[in-house]
C-alpha cells in the first residue's frame, strides 16, 4: 500500500506527491518562511481533509456505501483516472521535476523557457493519454473488475454502469496532470499555498454538486437501484466528480503569475534536459508500477465480493478513514525529520540519521497507536454516517478493523522508507517491492476462497498482513543500512503506548456502549447526528485519558512530538528535538 495505489487508495494527487521523496532543501525558503510555509501546508491539508470527509459522507448519502451496487460501480470508475495517472507519472513527477526546475531557475531567464517546454510537453502527452484512456474505458473497467452474473463479480448491468461513469471520470487524468505539473512549478519556486489549497476548492465544488444531485434525484434509498441510473443521473454525478478536479487545476492556472514566470507554448522539446534526472527516478517508477500491479489484482479480488455486502466503495471509504491519522500525523512528522535526515545524509552523518529515525518512529507511534484504538472503538457509530442501517455499518466497520491492524506499522514503514530516500537510494525499495508483491499476491489469492460476504474484509486484512511483514523487513533493511538505531527503545515505547491506549479504550467503549452505539435502536446508531455525537464523546474521552497518562508519566516523547505537530500547524519557530542518542540494539 505504501508503494503505489490500490483499490482503497486516495484519489487526490496531492496525497501521492506528499508520499514521494523530494529534494527537501531544493527550493525551501529559509528562516521564518520555513515555518510559515509549513503552517500553510498543514492548514490547507487539514481543511482539505475535513471538507473531503464531508464530501465522502454526502456521496454515501447520495449513492449508498456498503450493499449498494451503484456505489460499487461509481467507486471503480472514479478510481480509474487516478490509477492511470499514477501509473504514468504519479510520484515520479515530483522527484524529477522539482530538482530540474530549481536547476533551470539558476539560468539567465529564471527558468522560464524550461518551464514553458515542460508544461507544453506534459500537457500534450496527457491530452493524448486522456483521449486514449477515455476511448478504452470498457477495457479498463474489464481490467480492474471481475465480471460474473453468478454473484462472484460485477453483473453485466453493473459493468455497463461503471463504463458509463468511466467515460465521464477518465478526463480527470488531464486535470490531475495539469494540477501536478503546475503545482510542482509553484513548489519549486517556493510558493506552496496554491498547490495545497486548490483541493479545498475541489471539495467545495463537489459538495455543491452533490447537494444539487440530492435535490434533483434523491438519496441512496432511490439511487442504490441500478435501474434508476439514466443518462442524466450518470452525467451529473460523473460530471461533478470531474468538474471538481478541473477547477482544482484551474486555480493554479489562474494564479500561475505568482510564480514570477510567464507561460507560452513551446514545442521545442529536444534537449529539454530531463534524461539524466529521469534515469535517477527510474527505480522509483518501478516501485509505482509494482504498486499499480498489486492494485489491479486487489481490485479484481475485491470486485468478487457479495453485491449486497462490502464493496469497492466501502473499501475506499474505509481507506479514507484509515489514512486520516497517517496523512495528518505521520506525514507531518516524517516530512520534518526527512529534511533533517537529508541534511545528515549530505554530510555522511549516519549517527544523526539514526537519532532522527528513532525519534520519528517513537513520535509517529505515540500518535498512531491511540488513533487506531479510537477508530476501532467508534467504528460502528461512525459508519452510520455512511450507511443507513446498523448491519451495513457493522460490515463497513469490519473492513476498517482489518485495515487498522497495520496502521502503526504502515506509518512506521513510511518513516523507514525515508531513510533510503534521504540517502538517494531508490534501488533497494524497488527490489524489496518485488518481494512484497509476491507476498501480497499470495495473501490475496487466499481471499478468493472466502465466502463472498467476507472477501472485501479478507482482502483488507491480507494487505494489512502484507504491510506488517513489509514493516518488519524495512526495520531490518534500515538497520543494515545505517546500523543499530535503538529499536529496543522504540519497541519498549510502543508497548507503553499500547498499554495507555488500552486503558483509554475502556471509557471510550463504555461511552459508545452506554449510548447504544453497538446495537440497533440505540441512540448512537439512531441517526447521523447521534452517531456523530457518540463518536466525538468517545474519542474525546479516550484522548483525555491517553494524553493524560503520557503527561503524568512524563513520557519524554510526548512534549517533543506535540511541539513538532503544533509547529507545523502554527508556523512557530522551533527545532526538532535532539533527543538523547538512542540505545543500541
Amino acid at each position: 500500500m505504501t508503494d503505489g495505489t490500490s483499490t482503497g487508495s486516495p484519489t487526490d494527487p496531492q496525497e501521492v506527491a506528499a508520499a514521494e521523496p523530494m529534494a527537501p532543501s531544493a527550493a525551501a525558503p529559509k528562516g521564518a518562511s520555513v515555518q510559515r510555509s509549513s503552517a500553510i501546508l498543514a492548514a490547507g491539508t487539514l481543511v482539505s481533509r475535513v471538507l473531503g470527509f464531508v464530501k465522502s459522507v454526502l456521496l454515501a448519502v447520495v449513492i449508498g456505501n456498503t450493499g449498494s451496487q451503484a456505489a460499487a460501480a461509481f467507486g471503480l470508475a472514479n478510481q480509474l483516472p487516478n490509477n492511470v495517472y499514477i501509473l504514468v507519472a504519479g510520484g515520479v513527477m515530483s522527484a524529477v521535476l522539482v530538482p530540474a526546475i530549481v536547476k533551470a531557475s539558476l539560468g539567465s531567464d529564471n527558468g522560464q523557457a524550461f518551464v514553458s517546454k515542460i508544461l507544453t510537453l506534459g500537457a500534450t502527452v496527457f491530452v493524448l493519454l486522456t483521449i486514449v484512456a477515455t476511448v478504452a474505458a470498457p477495457w479498463l473497467v474489464d481490467l480492474y473488475a471481475t465480471t460474473s452474473d453468478d454473484g462472484r463479480g460485477y453483473s453485466s448491468e453493473q459493468v455497463a454502469l461503471a463504463v458509463a461513469f468511466a467515460y465521464w471520470c477518465l478526463p480527470q487524468i488531464l486535470f490531475y496532470a495539469l494540477y501536478t505539473l503546475i503545482g510542482e512549478v509553484f513548489n519549486a519556486r517556493g510558493e506552496f499555498g496554491p498547490f495545497t489549497w486548490a483541493p479545498v476548492v475541489n471539495n467545495v465544488v463537489s459538495i455543491a454538486g452533490l447537494v444539487v444531485f440530492l435535490a434533483l434525484f434523491g438519496n441512496e434509498e432511490v439511487n442504490r437501484d441500478l435501474a434508476v441510473w439514466t443518462e442524466d443521473r450518470i452525467a451529473l454525478l460523473g460530471g461533478v466528480a470531474t468538474l471538481g478536479v478541473a477547477v482544482q487545476a484551474l486555480v493554479l492556472i489562474v494564479l500561475f503569475r505568482r510564480t514570477g514566470l510567464r507561460f507560452r507554448l513551446d514545442f521545442g522539446w529536444r534537449g529539454v534536459g530531463l534524461r539524466a534526472t529521469g534515469q535517477r527516478a527510474g527505480w522509483l517508477f518501478g516501485v509505482v508500477l509494482i504498486g499499480q500491479i498489486k492494485g489491479i489484482v486487489q481490485s479484481r479480488v475485491v470486485t468478487m465480493g457479495d453485491p449486497d455486502g462490502a464493496n469497492v466503495f466501502t473499501m475506499q471509504n474505509a481507506w479514507y478513514v484509515f489514512s486520516l491519522p497517517h496523512s495528518i500525523i505521520a506525514v507531518s512528522i516524517a516530512i520534518a525529520f526527512f529534511t533533517r535526515m537529508s541534511h545528515h545524509a549530505s554530510r555522511s552523518d549516519l549517527a544523526g540519521i539514526r537519532t532522527d529515525v528513532s525519534s520519528a518512529l517513537r513520535g509517529v507511534g505515540m500518535l498512531t497507536t491511540i488513533s487506531a484504538l479510537v477508530l476501532a472503538i467508534v467504528a460502528v457509530p461512525f459508519f452510520r454516517l455512511f450507511d443507513p442501517t446498523v448491519d451495513l455499518a457493522l460490515q463497513s466497520s469490519i473492513v476498517l478493523w482489518a485495515m487498522l491492524v497495520c496502521l502503526v506499522a504502515f506509518s512506521a514503514e513510511y518513516v523507514l522508507q525515508r531513510v533510503y530516500f534521504a540517502l538517494e537510494d531508490t534501488r533497494t525499495p524497488f527490489i524489496y517491492s518485488l518481494f512484497g508483491m509476491v507476498v501480497t499476491f499470495g495473501l490475496l489469492w487466499a481471499c478468493t476462497m472466502l465466502p463472498g460476504m467476507w472477501i472485501v474484509a479478507g482482502a483488507s486484512l491480507a494487505v494489512s498482513i502484507a504491510n506488517l511483514i513489509s514493516c518488519t523487513a524495512w526495520i531490518w533493511l534500515v538497520r543494515r543500512k545505517i546500523g543499530a538505531f535503538g529499536f529496543r527503545l522504540v519497541a519498549v515505547r510502543h508497548v507503553q503506548y499500547l498499554g495507555f491506549a488500552l486503558v483509554a479504550a475502556v471509557p471510550g467503549a463504555a461511552i459508545v456502549w452506554g449510548l447504544g452505539g453497538y446495537r440497533d435502536g440505540g441512540f448512537g446508531t439512531s441517526g447521523m447526528v447521534p452517531a456523530l455525537v457518540t463518536t466525538c464523546l468517545a474519542g474525546a474521552a479516550m484522548a483525555v485519558v491517553y494524553f493524560g497518562l503520557l503527561f503524568v508519566t512524563r513520557n519524554p516523547d510526548f512534549r517533543s512530538t506535540l511541539d513538532l505537530v503544533l509547529a507545523r500547524f502554527t508556523g512557530r519557530r522551533r527545532s526538532v528535538s535532539e533527543d538523547a542518542a538512542p540505545r543500541q540494539d
